[in-house]
């Protein structure tokens, strides 16, 4: 690149910046060194959860995930891998306290309590599980990929349905539950006409 610039002849990079001076250069969002994509690139493996693009830098979670701050437990496997299961700990169990985690928002975890509250234990640990595969370290690298989603999705803003929807959906919902009744109130009579005829004497 030095002698190109000493003897006067501009760089690629020169040359396209002069031709495409306004062009927006691509940004690169992170990515963990456990994501699937780094530990197993030919992999045919669908092991990739949901995944959102950043919103024009305003991007509220990073995808950073400190390995630090995790409690990480292996044991043994009930997933695929014959005999391999009985051998190796490939079974790969992710737990971290929701509320002390550093590299959440406040806005995070709350909304991570009010979805996941359900999958919140007693003690405040989010869990997750994975033996998808016989390897130790893909399954490491699901969890971590189901955590990633578990936040990206909360921060999802949904728009209010209008109220012509909402009315829709009560409509179908009353319709539904009247035909299920029509269905309960047939099958009890068909019930009903099966029974031999009572004789009084």
């Amino acid at each position: 690149m030095n002698t190109l610039k000493s003897l006067g002849i501009p760089t690629y990079n020169a040359v396209y910046n002069s031709l495409f001076p306004n062009l927006l250069k691509r940004t690169v969002a992170y990515k963990s060194a456990l994501s699937l994509n780094n530990l197993y690139p030919n992999s045919s493996l669908k092991l990739t959860t949901l995944s959102l693009p950043p919103k024009h830098g305003n991007e509220k979670f990073s995808g950073y995930i400190p390995i630090e701050e995790l409690d990480i437990t292996f044991s043994r496997s009930s997933g695929p891998g014959g005999q391999n299961v009985n051998k190796v700990n490939t079974k790969v169990d992710v737990r971290f306290h929701l509320q002390s985690a550093k590299w959440l928002s406040d806005e995070i975890k709350e909304k991570l309590s009010e979805k996941l509250n359900s999958k919140v234990t007693k003690e405040g640990y989010l869990i997750y599980k994975s033996d998808l595969t016989r390897s130790q370290q893909l399954n490491l690298a699901d969890c971590l990929e189901k955590i990633r989603s578990s936040v990206r999705e909360c921060l999802i803003e949904r728009a209010e349905p209008s109220p012509e929807t909402t009315e829709k959906i009560r409509r179908k919902l009353e319709r539904a539950a009247k035909e299920r009744l029509l269905i309960k109130r047939q099958r009890s009579q068909l019930k009903n006409d099966r029974q031999a005829p009572q004789v009084v004497l």
